[in-house]
């Protein structure tokens, strides 16, 4: 597959990515406390769902592995702002088992080779590790917020979650620096910005309800 066909489809992720974070940030500006439209998951499930082809097209485990967490956790979040069951459910169980069907699919035609992941020529093992880290602590925001929102039985951004997705971002930036990833550095640079200004709405807010 030419470089140009993937690229779009790791440039049409990233820009949905972008998009849910922008929606978030202007309603969290207008509210002037951190909020979380259902669009922000909506966004977010459709893609993650493309980002995860594109690391698969990319042989990149680190970028496969990232999204692979995080899908049904946006699964779940629809679910406690009671919007999943609003979604046709011929729909809802596509997006449950496509990751699935997609998984048995490469399986069956010999196109998964872990070789490939981890012996790739244009990855070196430290980079892949920083990777892999990399999406470690950028995925555990979410297993942080979903926490969080099943104790609260709401679905919330905790100031936790924007901190882990700063140091989560940075080192992804570094990652797709050395990895010469447009895709994944062009998202980081505008993630790492909206991160940093919902930590300062967050502790804006704060200060305002102690007073």
């Amino acid at each position: 597959m030419s470089d140009w066909i993937i690229h779009s489809v790791g440039f049409l992720a990233q820009l949905l990515f972008s998009s849910r974070l922008v929606v978030q940030w202007i309603t969290s500006e207008k509210s002037k406390r951190v909020v979380t439209p259902t669009l922000f998951w909506t966004l977010s499930l459709v893609a993650s769902f493309l980002l995860f082809i594109y690391g698969y097209l990319r042989d990149d485990f680190a970028i496969m592995l990232g999204q692979s967490l995080t899908y049904f956790i946006y699964i779940r979040n629809l679910q406690l702002q009671n919007q999943w069951r609003i979604i046709p459910i011929v729909l809802r169980y596509v997006l449950l088992f496509m990751p699935l069907f997609i998984g048995i699919f490469y399986f069956n035609n010999n196109r998964i080779d872990v070789n490939i992941f981890f012996k790739n020529e244009d990855i070196p093992l430290w980079l892949l590790c920083l990777g892999i880290v990399s999406q470690i602590i950028f995925t555990l925001r979410f297993v942080y917020q979903w926490m969080y929102s099943e104790k609260r039985k709401d679905s919330s951004l905790p100031t936790g979650f924007w901190a882990l997705s700063l140091i989560g971002s940075l080192l992804i930036l570094s990652y797709a620096i050395f990895r010469k990833d447009p895709v994944l550095f062009i998202g980081h640079i505008l993630g790492a910005v909206i991160y940093s200004r919902n930590l300062i709405i967050g502790r804006a807010a704060k200060r305002e309800e102690t007073r």
